[in-house]
């Protein structure tokens, strides 16, 4: 995503030399990209490991750990969950296996 704002924002630039209003165009995208694109994942990552410790549910959401502990705590407590969920509910783990082998 970075290079694609990067890239756009060089040929901004490059227009701009013929029409100031699009230099404006390159700052509005450089700003809005540093407002919402980059400082919105860096602080969910950041949130998201810091509440994983602290929260009961471990689900997945797919953003990168910030450390390896991070990531062994997560794991570790989706292990502890998937093995309370087959023993508190053996039919529907078989069965899910089952259709996960298929």
């Amino acid at each position: 995503m970075g290079t694609i704002v990067i890239s756009g924002t060089v040929v901004l630039v490059v227009l701009g030399f013929g029409n100031h209003v699009w230099w404006l165009a390159a700052v509005a995208v450089l700003f809005l990209y540093v407002q919402y694109g980059r400082d919105s994942t860096s602080s969910t990552s950041s949130t998201s490991s810091s509440t994983s410790s602290t929260s009961s549910g471990g689900s997945s959401s797919g953003s990168t750990p910030s450390s390896y502990r991070a990531y062994r705590d997560r794991r570790d407590k989706q292990a502890k969950w998937e093995r309370r969920y087959q023993r508190e509910r053996p039919l529907e783990s078989r069965w899910q296996a089952r259709e996960k082998s298929k």
